[in-house]
């Protein structure tokens, strides 16, 4: 007789991806200025560390919230018991009213059409439940964020097909390649329910066009299936073309056949940079999608702490509106960092405008146009280099050589000195000198044009025995 159930023994969890096995190699070596100045630097986390002082200097002007407290007196036993299951009501209000500013106040939000979620990956698990049943499919351009081979399967046991995009158009959603998908996922017997896409996208940072919003929107009125919009993004936009909401498009088509087949997913994870206090949250204007995913959600609640903090201060406008200019100031400072280095280095990214992380184009640096010569070039920069990124066949990208890195998650000496280390694993190939990348070779350096551009023609020979020894 079994004794555990089937899931027990299931590996289809995601874990074993090498998005997740970076984290493992940074965890067991992390970089630390003082402590450990020769570990490996995360660069494969998508967090938002810039605007922290935004934050706390914001809390330290508003003690009654941070101590449960309303006018000086305090509301911790309030708190403390059980509260509504649906949410806070002022803390929806204010949540709905903080999507609208991140949206320029384009479009309105219904708070009684907002359910709360622990975060964004309950969000997208709870909205599978609600649409697809177990062996059905959803369309995902790619690449996408790892994560979602864990997020919308595991627990669901949804299928996700692939749409296939490429660089050549900049990784742009087309006509053809959704229709290549969806016939796909019909030979292999599988009935597709829906398109999720992230916008703006994990990882490519860019915004969707409104090209590709309009496409997306005829294609799922002519196949009747559902369309799902992350966009956890959304306030991360630093820079053109500006970023445009599903639920912009959507007002124009009130009453059709897709008004109530898309559905959005937001958090505060990235916008707040508060992805501990796993706030998420599923904007649908379906009434069963709406009140099943409300019963779903007791499974796992935002605390009433949290939404009494987060409602004080989403509340306070003149806070929000600094917050969204500094942060996105600061966004694009910091960008211009990473993509200024990484060409420092003969390296180039996919141009972008939003996000936490760059696309980066490290093709020119496989020793062969294959995934395995991604994988060998990825433990060299993880195990030598010491960086942690993420190798694009993670995201399921449709090309071998492209990687998603970080850049919101450290400080701007830490950011420097991964760029240092880089550039140093670069030229150490150029010149064929030894040189310790964590410790970058400054006598190393490009000093003429003609040796930049050969940088795209070299070849690595890569070799990767005995790496367990030397970390």
């Amino acid at each position: 007789m079994k004794l555990l159930s089937r899931k027990v023994t299931c590996n289809s969890h995601g874990q074993d991806s090498s998005y997740f096995l970076g984290w493992q190699e940074y965890e067991k070596n992390p970089y630390d200025e003082l402590r450990n100045p020769s570990g490996i630097i995360q660069m494969g986390l998508a967090e938002n560390q810039l605007s922290f002082d935004i934050l706390e200097s914001w809390l330290a002007e508003n003690p009654d919230a941070s101590g449960f407290k309303r006018n000086g007196e305090s509301i911790f036993r309030e708190l403390a018991l059980f509260q509504d299951y649906h949410g806070l009501p002022a803390f929806k209000k204010a949540l709905a009213e903080f999507m609208e500013e991140i949206r320029g106040n384009k479009v309105r939000f219904d708070s009684n059409k907002l359910v709360l979620t622990a975060g964004a990956t309950s969000a997208n698990e709870t909205l599978m439940f609600c649409l697809a049943e177990p062996g059905e499919a959803f369309l995902l351009p790619t690449p996408y964020y790892p994560g979602f081979d864990r997020d919308l399967k595991w627990r669901t046991g949804v299928e996700i097909v692939p749409i296939q995009c490429y660089s050549s158009n900049n990784f742009q959603i087309t006509e053809a390649a959704l229709e290549e998908a969806y016939q796909r996922a019909r030979k292999q017997n599988l009935r597709v329910k829906g398109v999720l896409v992230t916008n703006p996208s994990n990882p490519l940072g860019t915004t969707l066009s409104r090209q590709e919003l309009n496409l997306l929107i005829t294609f799922i009125s002519a196949k009747g299936i559902h369309l799902i919009s992350d966009e956890i993004y959304s306030g991360t936009v630093f820079n053109s073309p500006n970023f445009v909401s599903f639920m912009e498009v959507l007002q124009n088509l009130v009453n059709t056949n897709v008004w109530n087949r898309v559905h959005l997913v937001y958090s505060l994870s990235k916008d707040l940079g508060l992805p501990g206090f796993r706030v998420g949250a599923i904007y649908s204007n379906d009434k069963m999608v709406v009140a099943t995913a409300t019963k779903m959600s007791s499974f796992g609640l935002v605390s009433s702490q949290t939404q009494y903090l987060l409602s004080a201060l989403l509340s306070d406008k003149k806070f929000s509106k600094n917050y969204i200019f500094e942060n996105q100031k600061r966004l694009k400072k910091r960008h211009s960092m990473l993509v200024i280095g990484l060409e420092n280095a003969g390296i180039k990214c996919l141009k972008s405008n939003a996000g936490l992380f760059c696309w980066v184009d490290m093709r020119h640096l496989l020793s062969s146009n294959s995934f395995d010569a991604e994988m060998e070039l990825w433990k060299k920069i993880v195990y030598e280099v010491g960086l942690n990124i993420s190798p694009g066949s993670s995201c399921h990208c449709s090309e071998p050589g492209w990687f998603r890195v970080c850049f919101a998650n450290m400080s701007e000496d830490t950011l420097d000195l991964a760029m240092q280390r880089i550039k140093a694993f670069v030229e150490s190939k150029l010149t064929n000198k030894s040189c310790n990348f964590r410790t970058p070779c400054h006598h190393h350096s490009i000093k003429n044009s003609s040796a930049r551009k050969s940088l795209t023609k070299w070849v690595f020979r890569l070799s990767f025995h005995g790496y367990e020894n030397e970390r």
